[in-house]
């Protein structure tokens, strides 16, 4: 896909406007350019092609509302005829363009024969062309993970792509795999996967200086969600291959963070099982130990990502990070309170959450932070064991969700909980229907600004 994007200036010239400019650059432009504008019918809003006297393409031109957005040209890879484009526009755009125009060429082919040809795009300039292609390759990983069928991605294909990643980057990579879990105190994760036929396990991946600031990312790893023996009904069900979305998410950030070469110290985890029905599968009213000696009685099974969540939790902040980071498609509670294109999260730092929400709004990667509201924790009560896996009513469900897994997090590690969808269900401007990036970009450009690059 390195082609979508290259290094230099030929090619039709594609000349990218604020509707604002419009006017005046029409102005500019050679008598024929504007006579076939206006005979056209072209309104200065979308995009046309001008052709030169002999026939040939000469330009084109695409009027958008703020060429600094960067998803405005998020579909004119897939609508230009195939072909090379040369950019043009204003500097301060060149950016959000190649973002736009990079990850809007994705498609997910891997079950079609797509053979049609995407256009190209050349920018006068290496680095804007560097940064778009790794932005794009991140975005992609997240995307691809996501809309891979339940079948094809299971928790050891989690780990073929978490162990290649980490080649890639010259990290590490281990495993816990099934009752190893239980030998080395990991029970909840190996409570919620044990049913299934695809072996539950812990996947570890490091990179980074091991002096630099620790930060740690933890991602939800369910990789179908049947809801276990308090079965989702067929319409809750139909798209659980995306509850392994948290895990698609740390794997985009941490492809990120390696690619740009952060001075970090990167450690990610992910807790990846099935949640399945057998006779051996964890039941209603049942009791585990968690890692950090928590009891936890199972009100519902189909709570289960708090529940692998927290013992990979507690294994992370044994290493007191600097920072710890999770995802998780955890509750249609913040889907509800959110709707599905703006991911919740949840923080211990105000500075922290302030910076993660200011870095998203300029690259349009909005994040909204939700209370971590300590009452609700009165929620969590169980009469037998320390707690229960989630309330009895449906108030609060996100909020409730959080409190829990905040049981595991000691007093003064930076925690960040996001709780995301991870799944498109319409299709807007370089953001096609089905799995889909939320908070990544938002989150690394928090962690970009702090850490800064080598």
């Amino acid at each position: 896909m390195t082609d979508i994007l290259i290094y230099g200036e030929n090619g039709t010239p594609l000349h990218v406007l604020n509707e604002s400019e419009y006017s005046d650059w029409v102005a500019s432009q050679e008598t024929f350019t504007q006579n076939w504008l206006t005979t056209s019918g072209f309104k200065g809003k979308g995009w046309t092609s001008v052709p030169a006297s002999t026939g040939e393409l000469a330009l084109v031109v695409a009027v958008v509302s703020s060429a600094s957005e960067f998803f405005a040209c998020g579909d004119l890879a897939k609508q230009l005829p195939a072909g090379t484009y040369s950019l043009k526009t204003n500097a301060e755009n060149q950016q959000a363009v190649a973002f736009g125009w990079a990850v809007g060429s994705y498609r997910f082919d891997r079950y079609v024969d797509d053979k049609s040809d995407v256009a190209t795009l050349a920018i006068n300039d290496q680095a804007i062309v560097d940064e778009a292609l790794k932005q794009m390759y991140a975005t992609a990983l997240v995307r691809d993970l996501v809309n891979t069928p339940a079948g094809d991605m299971m928790p050891q294909h989690l780990a073929e792509v978490t162990k290649d990643l980490a080649e890639e980057f010259g990290g590490s990579f281990s495993e816990i795999v099934g009752d190893e879990l239980l030998e080395q105190n990991y029970p909840t994760i190996h409570a919620v996967g044990r049913a299934s036929c695809h072996a539950p396990r812990l996947l570890d991946l490091r990179w980074g200086n091991a002096d630099a600031p620790k930060v740690t990312l933890v991602g939800k790893g369910v990789c179908f969600d049947s809801g276990g023996l308090d079965v989702k009904p067929a319409a809750g069900m139909r798209y659980m291959k995306k509850d392994m979305g948290g895990a698609a998410h740390v794997l985009g950030l941490a492809r990120l963070i390696m690619a740009f070469d952060l001075p970090v110290n990167l450690r990610m985890l992910i807790p990846a099982v099935e949640n399945a029905i057998s006779d051996n599968a964890l039941r209603p009213g049942d009791v585990v130990t968690t890692r950090k000696g928590i009891t936890v009685e199972i009100d519902n099974t189909d709570a289960e990502g708090r529940l692998v969540l927290c013992d990979a939790i507690d294994e992370a902040v044994q290493e007191k990070p600097e920072m710890l980071i999770d995802f998780a498609t955890l509750t249609g509670a913040m889907r509800v309170a959110l709707g599905t294109e703006l991911p919740g999260f949840f923080a211990t730092n105000d500075e922290t959450a302030q910076g993660i929400t200011n870095a998203g709004l300029p690259i349009q990667d909005p994040v909204w932070r939700m209370p971590l509201y300590q009452p609700y924790a009165d929620m969590l009560k169980s009469d037998i064991a320390d707690m229960t896996n989630c309330a009895a009513g449906p108030f609060g469900g996100a909020i409730t969700a959080g409190l829990y897994l905040q049981k595991f997090v000691p007093e003064g590690i930076d925690w960040c909980h996001f709780d995301i969808m991870a799944f498109n269900i319409r299709q807007l401007p370089g953001r096609p229907k089905g799995g889909e990036a939320f908070g990544v970009r938002a989150v690394f450009a928090y962690l970009q600004e702090k850490y800064g690059s080598k």
